[in-house]
C-alpha cells in the first residue's frame, strides 16, 4: 500500500472500506476495499475527511482481486454462461438459458485446493433456469500473487463450469396392461408422462395401449420407431412377475440394455436401453404416484445429448434416496444430488 492525496487518487484502488457518518441518517460504507477511485467519488471523500487515502500500489507480478478474478472466470467458464462484472474479487456465473449444469467436479477439488482462491457452485447435474446463478468466483485477498493463477491455467485445459441447453425430443409412449387394454381401469401413466416431458418442451406423437402380449408390446416399440420417436417411453409390465414382459419386449427390438434396476428410491425398477442413439426407458409404476422418481433425473441428461452408461446409473446410489417431502422442493433438495 501507498498513501496518497485523494485529489490525486482517481484510478486507484482503496485498500479498506471507507465509512460515511451523518448523524441521524447514515452510518455504512460508503467505499468498499477495492474500489476503483473515480473523479465523481473526489468530493465524497473529502466530505467524510479523507485528504488522503492508502491505495494499492501496482506491483509486477500482483493482480488485483477482480482482475484475478476474470482470469479465473475465463479459465473455468464454458457454454450456456453469462455473467456479472467483477467486483471485489467475484463474478457471478448466470445461466443463459434453461439447462442441466456440468461441473467438472475433479477440476473444482484442485482449483479450490490452491488457497486464496474459490470456485464455487451449484451441485453437478442441476436443471436451471434461465437467469439462475449457478456459480461465482472469488479472490480472497486484495491482491494475489499472479503465479497462482497462472499454475491454475497451466492444468486448467478444459471447461469447468458450462450450461448444457435441452434438446426437446420426439416422444413415443407405450403403456402395457390388459386391465387397461380392456378398459377396466383408466390410464393413469400417460398424462403424467405426457406432462413430464411436456416440461422440456418434448413433443408427444401418441401413446400406444397394448395388453400383456410379448409380440404387441415389441411390434408397438417398434412402431414408434418406424414413426420418428427419438425416444420411448414404456410404462406398465415392469415388475419381476412372470406376467410382466416390458423389459423382454425391449429386448426383442435388438436395443441394448444399459440397466434394469437403479440405486434409487424411488424408481429403482427403472430400466434404460439404446436403440443406436435413440433412448428406451421402461417406468415402474411408483411414476405415477411419487412426484419425482428415477425418471426425474436421468430425463434431463438424456434430453442435453448425454448417453448414459450403466457407471452413470450405479453412481446415483450416493443421494438417490428421495426424502419424499411433504411439500416436494426439487430440485432444490438432495434428491440425485451425489452423482
Amino acid at each position: 500500500m501507498k498513501q496518497i492525496r485523494v485529489e490525486e487518487a482517481v484510478g486507484s484502488v482503496i485498500c479498506h472500506d471507507i465509512t460515511q457518518i451523518i448523524p441521524g441518517k447514515v452510518k455504512g460504507v460508503v467505499f468498499k476495499k477495492g474500489h476503483i477511485v473515480r473523479e465523481e467519488d473526489i468530493p465524497v471523500l473529502l466530505s467524510v475527511g479523507k485528504e488522503h487515502l492508502y491505495v494499492w500500489e501496482k506491483k509486477e507480478g500482483m493482480l488485483h482481486e477482480d482482475e484475478a478474478a476474470e482470469r479465473l472466470k475465463n479459465l473455468t467458464a464454458g457454454e450456456g454462461l453469462e455473467f456479472g462484472e467483477p467486483r471485489e474479487g467475484k463474478v457471478n456465473f448466470i445461466a443463459k438459458e434453461d439447462g442441466l449444469l456440468k461441473v467438472d467436479k475433479e477440476a473444482l477439488m484442485k482449483l479450490n485446493s490452491m488457497g486464496e482462491l474459490v470456485v464455487v457452485t451449484l451441485h453437478n447435474n442441476f436443471p436451471v433456469k434461465k437467469g439462475q446463478k449457478v456459480a461465482g468466483t472469488r479472490i480472497i485477498p486484495l491482491v494475489i500473487d499472479e503465479e497462482k493463477i497462472k499454475k491454475a491455467e497451466s492444468f486448467i485445459k478444459d471447461t469447468v463450469i458450462k450450461v448444457l441447453p435441452y434438446k426437446p425430443k420426439k416422444v413415443g409412449i407405450v403403456t402395457t396392461g390388459s386391465e387397461v387394454y380392456h378398459g377396466r381401469i383408466k390410464d393413469a401413466f400417460g398424462p403424467v408422462i405426457r406432462r413430464k416431458v411436456e416440461e422440456f418442451n418434448c413433443e408427444v406423437l401418441g401413446q400406444t395401449i397394448v395388453s400383456d402380449n410379448l409380440e404387441q408390446i415389441t411390434a408397438a416399440i417398434k412402431s414408434w420407431m418406424e414413426q420418428g420417436a427419438e425416444m420411448i417411453v414404456c410404462t406398465g409390465g415392469m415388475s419381476v412377475d412372470p406376467d410382466d414382459l416390458t423389459p423382454t419386449a425391449i429386448k426383442n427390438t435388438g436395443a441394448e440394455l444399459i440397466t434394469y434396476g437403479a440405486p434409487i428410491l424411488p424408481g429403482s425398477m427403472l430400466l434404460l436401453a439404446y436403440q443406436g442413439d435413440m433412448p428406451i426407458l421402461g417406468l415402474p409404476g411408483c411414476v405415477m404416484y411419487n412426484s419425482r422418481t428415477a425418471f426425474d433425473l436421468i430425463l434431463p441428461r438424456i434430453l442435453v445429448g448425454e448417453k448414459l452408461t450403466n457407471e452413470d446409473i450405479a453412481a446415483y446410489g450416493h443421494g438417490g434416496l428421495c426424502m419424499e417431502c411433504e411439500v416436494c422442493r426439487f430440485p432444490d433438495c438432495s434428491f440425485g444430488k451425489g452423482v
